[in-house]
C-alpha cells in the first residue's frame, strides 16, 4: 500500500520525504525493521527508541513516525507525531484494515470482574453459534486456538493484528477487557466499542508506574464511555455518578441492590456435591424488552458472579439470542482461575481464584461465607516488587474472613519470600487473624488439604490461571490447580 493510505486518521506534520512510499508492516520494535517498515519511535520507562532511528535506517526502513526531529537522510520519509503511542494505535488500525469495525465490539472495564464477564459474554455467544473472540488477562482466544498475553491489554499492533485473525476466523463479535493501563498507554486510541461495561471501580493500581492517584485511575477507566455507543454501568457502585459524569455514550444501568434497566432479586447460594454456585432472577425493566424474567443458574460462586451474569446476560439481550440457551451457558460455565471450583468432594471444596489485592481477596472471602463453610482456608502470598500497602491488605483481611490462613509464596520476583510474608504477618496482626507459614507454595496447597475437615471451602488464592512462578526474574511452571490435582492424587483423596 502506499504511505498516506495509512494516515487519514493520523494527525502529522510531514517533515520531508513522500507520503507515496510502498509500505507492509508497521513496527516499533527495531529488531523488525525492514525495507518497507514504518518505524515508530515511542518513549518508554526505561528505554527511548528515538535512539534508534540511525539502526533501522540501516536496515532499510525509509520511513520514520517519531515526536522529535532526526538528523536523516533526504530520502527518508519524516513524520512527526505529538505522541508516538498514539501514532501506533492509529497506524496499527490502518494497516490491518480497521478490522474491530467488522465485527460487534464488547469492552469491559472495572476494578475486579472483567475477566470473569468476558467469559461469560463469550460463551453465551457461542452457546448461540455465535462466533467469538476474547482479549484480556488470561490472553487472546481465537476459536481453539489460545495466546498468553502480559498485559490485561496487550500493545495496540498485537491488538489490531488480534481484530484481523478474529476477522479472518469468522468473528462476529469481539469480546475484551479493557483496563485503566491501556488507555494511558494510548493501546486502544481509535478502538470505538459497540458496547461497553463498567462493573465497579476501587481504590486500587494506584502506585509505581501504574497510576498517580484515584482521580487519575477513574478518569483513564471512564475514557471507555467516550469510546462507545451503548454503557451499561453497575448502578450499585458508590462512584456512579463520577463514572458516568460526561459519558457520550447510552447509559444503561443494572443492579442487584435496587432499580436499575436490569436487575437481579430472589438471590440463592447453592453447594450441592456436584454443582456450587448461584441462582438469581433477572428482570429486565426496559419498555418491551424481548425477555422481561429469566431465571438463571451460575456455575461460579458468590453474589458478585451474580453482578458479572448480569451484566454479561444484559448486553446480550441486545442479539436476540435465546434465552433457554443463555441460561445453559451460564449454567455450565468454565473460567480458569476465577473461582475455579478444582475440586470437590464430602470433605471439601477447592477454589483457585487471581484475587491478589484486598479488594478482590475481600470481596471473595465475603462470598464464600455465605456458602456457610465448616472452615474457611485460604492459601496465599502477595507478589514481590510491588506496593507494599497490598501486603498488609490482604494479610489484615486473611485475618479477618478466613478460620485458617496459610501463609505462603507467590510471584517473589526479585524479594526474599520471607520479607513480604513477614509484610502480610503484619496486616494480618491488626485483625488477630490464624495463620501458619509454609513459604513453598506447593507444599502449602498440599498441606491444606492433607488437613482439611468436613465442610472445609479452601481458597487458593493470587495466581488464578497463571500457569508460573517467578523467582529472582525466572519464571517456573506452576500452575495452581495443578498442584490441587496432584495433592489429591498424591493424598488417595
Amino acid at each position: 500500500m502506499k504511505l498516506r493510505e495509512w494516515l487519514s486518521e493520523l494527525k502529522y506534520e510531514l517533515v520531508q520525504g513522500s507520503l507515496d512510499l510502498e509500505v507492509g508492516e508497521v513496527v516499533y520494535d527495531s529488531r523488525k525493521a525492514a525495507p518497507e517498515c514504518v518505524f515508530v519511535c515511542m518513549r518508554g520507562a526505561n528505554v527511548d527508541s528515538h535512539r534508534f532511528i540511525p539502526d533501522v535506517i540501516k536496515k532499510g526502513c525509509q520511513v520514520i513516525v517519531c515526536e522529535e526531529k532526526p538528523e536523516v537522510p533526504e530520502d527518508v520519509t519524516v513524520l512527526l507525531v505529538e505522541d508516538g503511542r498514539d501514532a501506533l494505535a492509529h497506524l496499527s488500525a490502518a494497516r490491518f484494515g480497521y478490522p474491530a469495525r467488522k465485527m460487534t465490539t464488547i469492552g469491559v472495564t472495572g476494578t475486579k470482574g472483567k475477566t470473569t464477564t468476558t467469559y461469560m459474554i463469550k460463551q453465551i455467544l457461542e452457546a448461540c453459534g455465535q462466533k467469538t473472540g476474547l482479549i484480556g488477562t488470561n490472553g487472546i482466544v481465537i476459536g481453539d486456538t489460545h495466546t498468553p498475553t502480559e498485559n490485561t491489554t496487550p500493545e495496540s499492533y498485537i491488538l489490531q493484528k488480534s481484530f484481523a485473525e478474529m476477522v479472518d476466523a469468522g468473528c462476529r463479535y469481539m469480546v475484551m477487557e479493557v483496563s485503566s493501563q491501556s488507555y494511558k498507554m494510548r493501546r486502544v486510541n481509535g478502538i470505538h466499542y459497540d458496547y461497553a461495561i463498567f462493573m465497579n471501580i476501587a481504590n486500587d493500581h494506584i502506585g509505581p508506574n501504574e497510576h498517580a492517584d484515584f482521580a487519575e485511575y477513574i478518569g483513564f477507566k471512564k475514557c471507555l464511555l467516550k469510546n462507545s455507543d451503548i454503557a451499561l454501568v453497575n448502578r450499585d457502585d458508590e462512584h456512579f455518578d463520577e463514572i458516568v459524569e460526561g459519558a457520550t455514550a447510552q447509559i444503561v444501568t443494572f443492579s442487584t441492590e435496587g432499580e436499575g434497566d436490569f436487575s437481579a432479586d430472589d438471590i440463592r447460594y447453592i453447594r450441592e456435591p456436584d454443582f456450587v454456585g448461584v441462582d438469581f432472577a433477572m428482570h429486565d425493566h426496559r419498555p418491551g424488552a424481548p425477555v422481561p424474567e429469566n431465571r438463571l443458574r451460575v456455575s461460579v460462586p458468590g453474589r458478585f458472579n451474580v453482578t458479572n451474569a448480569l451484566a454479561a446476560a444484559a448486553v446480550c439481550s441486545w442479539f436476540d439470542l435465546p434465552a433457554e440457551k443463555v441460561s445453559h451457558a451460564l449454567e455450565h460455565l468454565k473460567i480458569t482461575g476465577r473461582m475455579e471450583i478444582v475440586y470437590k468432594s464430602k470433605l471439601c471444596t477447592v477454589i483457585v481464584d487471581y484475587a491478589h489485592n484486598g479488594v478482590s481477596m475481600e470481596t471473595l472471602l465475603k462470598t464464600l461465607r455465605d456458602y456457610n463453610p465448616g472452615r474457611l482456608v485460604c492459601v496465599f502470598g502477595c507478589g514481590g516488587n510491588r506496593a507494599r500497602d497490598r501486603r498488609f491488605t490482604m494479610g489484615e483481611i486473611g485475618g479477618r474472613y478466613a478460620d485458617l490462613n496459610i501463609i505462603t509464596a507467590d510471584n517473589s520476583r526479585f524479594e526474599k519470600v520471607e520479607d513480604i510474608m513477614a509484610d502480610i504477618k503484619t496486616g494480618m496482626a491488626k485483625s488477630n487473624g490464624t495463620y501458619i507459614e509454609i513459604p513453598d507454595r506447593r507444599e502449602a496447597i498440599r498441606y491444606s488439604l492433607e488437613h482439611a475437615e468436613e465442610g472445609d471451602i479452601i481458597a487458593v488464592i493470587g495466581k488464578g490461571h497463571e500457569d508460573y512462578q517467578e523467582i529472582n526474574g525466572v519464571k517456573h511452571h506452576f500452575l495452581d490447580r495443578e498442584e490441587v490435582e496432584r495433592a489429591v492424587k498424591e493424598l488417595g483423596l
